[in-house]
């Protein structure tokens, strides 16, 4: 039997040929799972029993002749705020523990009409709040390149679990860097697409105008073939884009000759010397590859951290409002129906999601809406209009994704402005409504990786994997 290949494209192509079974990949990765998630905790679920039996169920089909998708045989961790018929989504929150969804989302389905394999559900900072994979309420997960330290957040546990190699790729949710940021803390590549490109039917949402699921992978080429799956058009979401899946796979070996990239040089502050050092290679990288660097600015960038911690808040108050005790997951009794919301969300949620409800609460309270909400809507604007300005003058744009490396557990998780100040880089773009990726370029301090991430104008994701291509091909080399 041929070895297992250490790709998403790779693992396919062998189960579709009969040169590896489904069951034999399958088996390997829940052996790895079990042999070293104890440590990290990347894993909330593992769905071992259903892996099994679906790698069966595509190894029969492969014995009878009959076709298979493009990810057959492929095994796959979901961020566990994904709907999986029958088996626990709890956001990593006490006030859904033990709930069961009654139907799939739709990346799901499609993943599985592909021939993917999901191999369990993963942590993340309670319903997406976070930075660090420190908020779950099922504890915290642990960066596989050092323990010590943090993957990054909230889809912590979907990096940690395609860097520590228990699943090639997985899936996680973006609000305001929640894809991009751990995927640079963990070094594998992580991607934001096109606001409405992925279908959001399924996802418990956090903030809703601003949510976007996306996968990580080890290459960029993995990225683009689930980015292409999981697209497309979905009758079930009213903010899906329609239209049909692009074609991005091609796109990743095309490389940058002729194409303008653009440095920004008015770029917020408090990155890392080595994380700047990097992103000037990568610039040399890309230049060298044949693009042309060209220098522009975006002036409202600064403003983004502001109007997203408004925005999201607001948002998370109103999509949160239905985990009450009477729908959902858990309740505690009382004495009456409004003693037993206040008892029931108090126990349920952590810490963090109580302080952002507040905000969001307070935002949009009578008197303060115009002032705070209302303005940060008009901030929002002028950050996109900014980009629309940007991009009449460059295909793409690089700047780093987080503005330093994996940082020690605890450090952060008190002083919830020096948290935030991590997605700095990443939230502009999901107020714009863009795709972004991050692409591990190399190691900065404590030799740890930096990503360096590609922003592209909406419906760009083709030439954002032509510049993640070349950044990758580059090697990252210091």
């Amino acid at each position: 039997m041929a070895s297992i290949p250490s790709t998403a494209s790779g693992i396919a192509s062998a189960v579709s040929s009969g040169s590896v079974s489904a069951r034999t990949v399958v088996d390997a990765h829940l052996e790895q799972i079990a042999a070293r998630d104890g440590d990290i905790h990347a894993f909330n679920l593992v769905t071992a029993d259903e892996a099994r039996a679906q790698a069966d169920a595509i190894d029969a089909d492969i014995a009878a002749g009959r076709p298979v998708g493009p990810l057959a045989g492929v095994p796959i961790a979901l961020k566990d705020n994904l709907c999986t018929h029958g088996i626990d989504t709890t956001c990593s929150s006490k006030i859904l523990e033990g709930w069961k969804p009654p139907y799939d989302a739709t990346v799901v389905s499609r993943l599985r009409a592909a021939g993917a394999i999901s191999v369990g559900k993963t942590n993340l900072d309670e319903f997406a709040m976070g930075s660090s994979t420190e908020n779950s309420a099922f504890g915290a997960t642990k960066n596989p390149l050092d323990l010590s330290r943090v993957p990054g957040g909230s889809s912590g546990g979907s990096a940690a679990a395609v860097a520590a190699g228990f699943a090639p790729v997985s899936l996680g949710s973006d609000t305001g860097g929640s894809i991009r940021q751990p995927a640079a803390l963990c070094g594998v590549v992580g991607v934001k697409p096109t606001y409405g490109m992925v279908s959001r039917y399924g996802l418990v949402a956090y903030a809703s105008s601003l949510d976007q699921i996306g996968p990580f992978a080890t290459t960029v080429s993995d990225a683009a073939l689930i980015t292409e799956v999981i697209s497309g058009h979905d009758p079930m979401d009213s903010t899906s884009i329609p239209q049909s899946a692009p074609s991005l796979v091609g796109a990743v070996t095309q490389g940058v000759s002729g194409m303008r990239i653009g440095r920004v040089t008015d770029l917020p502050g408090g990155a890392e010397p080595e994380v700047m050092e990097r992103l000037n290679a990568a610039f040399d990288a890309l230049a060298a590859a044949g693009a042309t660097i060209v220098d522009i600015t975006l002036p409202s960038l600064s403003f983004a951290l502001t109007a997203y911690y408004l925005i999201a808040p607001a948002e998370a108050s109103s999509n949160l409002a239905r985990f009450d005790g009477v729908r959902y997951g858990l309740r505690v009794n009382a004495a009456d129906t409004n003693a037993m919301y206040g008892a029931t969300r108090a126990a349920g949620f952590g810490d963090e999601v109580k302080r952002r409800i507040m905000l969001g609460t307070y935002a949009l309270s009578a008197g303060y809406y115009d002032a705070y909400y209302g303005k940060a809507l008009k901030v929002r604007r002028i950050i996109a209009e900014d980009f629309d300005a940007a991009y009449k003058n460059v295909d793409a744009i690089v700047i780093p994704t987080s503005p330093l490396v994996a940082f020690k557990a605890g450090e952060k998780v008190d002083d919830p402005m020096a948290m935030y100040l991590c997605d700095i880089y990443t939230i502009p773009t999901n107020l714009a409504g863009h795709p972004a990726m991050s692409v591990p370029f190399g190691t900065g301090a404590h030799h740890l990786p930096v990503g360096m991430q590609v922003l592209a104008p909406a419906l760009g994701e083709a030439a954002m994997f032509r510049v993640g291509g070349a950044l990758e091909a580059a090697g990252g080399a210091q």
